[in-house]
């Protein structure tokens, strides 16, 4: 079954990722009509003022404003003709069932090539769902192996971000930690930076001090 897609709300806040979805989504369906927004309150905005469901919607998680999963969320509940998909760097088992749970039906994962991802966008259009091929594993070891809701820490660390504070807590740089758990250096950043405010801390010596008290190290 094909589908004809006219036009796709994209959120996403870092300019240079947004220019280059912007371009895989205009070769993956020329003549989309592309509404970008940099944040939640600008998505929020885009909207409230629509009248017509969009045909498709590319969304980050990690919003400088908030959770992308809150407009997956709204999305799957005031227009759930939209076709939502998560493109994001988080691919941990958390953030990948909480946006399928959430209503996202595709999921891909920015650091993979652009061209790969290009090629993932452009399988809606046959309607196949969009999964990095690493995700698509995941989820298949995930129903083999795992129940279907692991419990988050009481800070609502997710598995990897636990992995990633254990890392660093035991003195390993930003480079280091990338290396060790095959992602690349920005990842890692951005998984310290979400660590960092879910802990409530702004150092790397409180960090350990956290991780020390869960008995991670």
């Amino acid at each position: 079954m094909s589908l004809s897609l006219h036009d796709c709300l994209l959120v996403e806040d870092v300019p240079a990722t947004r220019a280059w979805l912007h371009q895989a989504l205009e070769a993956a369906f020329p003549g989309l009509a592309i509404t970008a927004c940099a944040n939640l309150r600008a998505a929020r905005t885009a909207l409230d003022v629509r009248t017509q469901p969009y045909g498709l919607a590319v969304i980050d998680l990690g919003l400088p404003d908030g959770s992308g999963l809150e407009l997956v969320r709204r999305l799957a509940r005031d227009m759930p003709q939209t076709l939502c998909v998560v493109a994001t760097i988080y691919d941990d088992d958390g953030h990948v069932f909480d946006a399928i749970a959430a209503g996202a039906q595709g999921y891909v994962l920015k650091d993979e090539d652009a061209d790969l991802i290009g090629n993932l966008l452009a399988r809606i259009g046959r309607g196949e769902p969009p999964l990095s091929p690493s995700i698509a594993r995941r989820i298949l070891s995930h129903f083999r192996t795992a129940p279907l809701a692991p419990e988050p820490d009481e800070a609502g660390l997710t598995a990897r971000e636990t992995e990633v504070l254990t890392l660093i807590a035991k003195g390993m740089t930003v480079g280091e930690t990338a290396r060790l758990l095959a992602l690349r250096p920005q990842t890692v950043a951005s998984y310290v930076k979400t660590i960092y405010s879910k802990l409530n801390v702004s150092t790397r010596a409180e960090a350990t001090l956290e991780a020390v008290r869960r008995g991670l190290t």
